[in-house]
């Protein structure tokens, strides 16, 4: 609505140059008002701008407090007094008690038509009230389109923001950030103590429900920011509306699955680019980072890797809440079953919050244990198959971390857990993946085999393979290649011939080794 302040711009009271002398000018004025009684009052209902001359006033200090009294428990807008008529000057005590009702008053020494003012600012309200209707139907068109489309909840909470010009929030129950779109601020800032400022309903804070047939799942909250020519509530309303649609047709754990793939996405995408902005939304999300002890588990095609990352950026935060999952997609068999949200959350317990979701093929967890707490097998089991790393000590190194296991997991055989530290040749392997001399190692140490393999259809670089993974134990290694004794020491002796090379020299094992893990065996 129009407030007193752009009131007095309208061409004809701004040429009249009005001089405020009391109280606030955002109070947003419904109508105009002429009249020179000292009983208007009675007349009022409320939101309106007064233009006076004062003619019928008295006087007296006392009559003069009186009338402002009466005016402000009428909820006027303020008052405009065209000084010459009545009043040379603006009256002190009139002056006075305005102030002492933080009502606006707003001086006029030159004469002007009252009709003039009522026209201007009559028309610059109804235009308003036509921008509001206007925008009303706009907002309308864009969330019904969204609800026809199907569009993902992160596309509604993000054009609600553009709406709003402001964060906005889709909070659950627990006030745990699902979506959060932080428009032009960092999310350090906008979601710092998320669930603690939510709970106290900061009264700044413009909130709706989302919900439908009696069902609340939360809340879509914008933070403060300009006023909306729809109003800031209506925007909120519209757009939860369209989520809690949505809402109906979707699973019980969606918003936990939702959240852990928007999360991990842009974490493996790199799309934080300060580290203070990754913990925030990871704390606003219910995991916890601040003293804690991390761990992100990655599953690519077959298999799941893990490292460990011990966090040790101060006092512990919300170590007893709830485990939330985001979920990843739920695959067929036990392994698909174990990763979603309830499961993770039984698993793990209620001290070790998780986060989890689908990124591409892979499938990626993570897990805020209390500090100095491991992942034994126990917990483990049933997630497939699996690489543990040593912990790291920040969030930056969970960072690389994740980038490590990535490339670890797909080296992982079915049902193995295969933990880093026991691994280090492995893990070498995945932390030099990009470099190109492993790459010419790689290509120079096992080039006559994947030449003959290529041409013969044969399987020398999978017999290799199970001599590196048993160098001492040539029984076992015939069992993994499963081929009976015979068969494996000739393939065994045609390697050394085509290789040139001492398969019983543990150099030059460790050196087929490490051009195997770069080929990706």
């Amino acid at each position: 609505m129009l407030t007193v302040a752009e009131a007095l711009t309208v061409p004809s009271l701004r040429d009249a140059h009005p001089e405020v002398l009391a109280g606030d000018l955002d109070v947003p004025v419904r109508w105009v008002h002429v009249s020179d009684s000292d009983r208007v009052a009675a007349l009022l209902d409320g939101g309106e701008l007064l233009l006076t001359t004062g003619a019928g006033w008295a006087g007296t200090d006392a009559a003069l407090a009186g009338l402002v009294h009466a005016l402000a428990d009428a909820d006027l807008a303020g008052i405009v007094l065209e000084l010459g008529t009545r009043f040379a000057v603006a009256p002190p005590a009139l002056v006075a008690a305005c102030r002492e009702r933080d009502l606006a008053l707003v001086a006029l020494e030159r004469e002007v038509k009252f009709v003039a003012v009522t026209e201007d600012v009559h028309r610059r309200i109804i235009a308003g009230q036509v921008e509001a209707l206007e925008e009303r139907q706009r907002l309308h068109d864009l969330f019904t389109g969204l609800s026809l489309r199907g569009a993902a909840v992160e596309v509604v909470v993000r054009e609600t923001a553009r709406a709003l010009r402001a964060p906005v929030v889709l909070e659950d129950l627990a006030h745990e950030v699902v979506v959060a779109d932080a428009f032009d601020l960092p999310d350090a800032e906008a979601l710092a103590g998320w669930t603690e400022r939510s709970r106290r309903r900061d009264a700044a804070w413009t909130r709706v429900p989302v919900a439908a047939r009696g069902t609340h799942w939360g809340e879509l909250v914008a933070l403060p920011g300009p006023p909306h020519p729809a109003g800031r509530a209506t925007v909120l309303e519209q757009a939860a509306t369209t989520l809690a649609l949505s809402r109906l047709s979707d699973p019980s754990d969606a918003w936990a699955r939702l959240r852990g793939d928007l999360l991990l996405g842009a974490l493996l995408a790199e799309r934080f680019v300060v580290t203070a902005d990754i913990e925030t939304r990871l704390a606003a999300s219910g995991f916890p980072v601040a003293g804690r002890s991390l761990f992100a588990v990655v599953q690519g095609a077959g298999a799941v890797s893990v490292t460990g990352a011990a966090s040790d950026a101060g006092a512990a935060a919300n170590a007893g809440s709830v485990a939330r999952a985001g979920a990843v997609e739920r695959g067929s068999g036990p392994s698909g079953e174990a990763w979603t949200p309830g499961a993770l959350a039984t698993r793990f317990g209620p001290s070790a919050p998780t986060l989890s979701g689908q990124v591409g093929s892979e499938r990626v967890l993570l897990i805020s244990a209390p500090q100095g707490q491991g992942l034994s097998d126990r917990m483990l089991a049933g997630l497939g198959s699996v690489a543990v790393s040593e912990p790291a000590s920040s969030v930056d190194e969970l960072r690389t971390a994740l980038s490590l296991v990535r490339r670890l997991a797909r080296r992982a055989a079915p049902g193995e857990v295969l933990r880093a530290g026991d691994r280090p040749l492995a893990r070498l392997a995945a932390e030099l993946g990009g470099d190109d001399r492993l790459r010419a190692h790689s290509a120079r140490m096992l080039g006559p085999l994947i030449r003959h393999d290529e041409a013969s259809g044969g399987d020398l670089l999978r017999v290799l393979a199970a001599v590196v993974a048993h160098p001492a134990n040539r029984t076992a290694a015939a069992a993994a290649s499963h081929l009976s004794r015979s068969v494996f020491y000739q393939r065994l002796a045609l390697i050394g011939d085509l290789l040139g090379a001492d398969l019983d020299d543990g150099e030059t094992l460790a050196a087929l080794h490490l051009a195997l893990l770069a080929h990706g065996g």
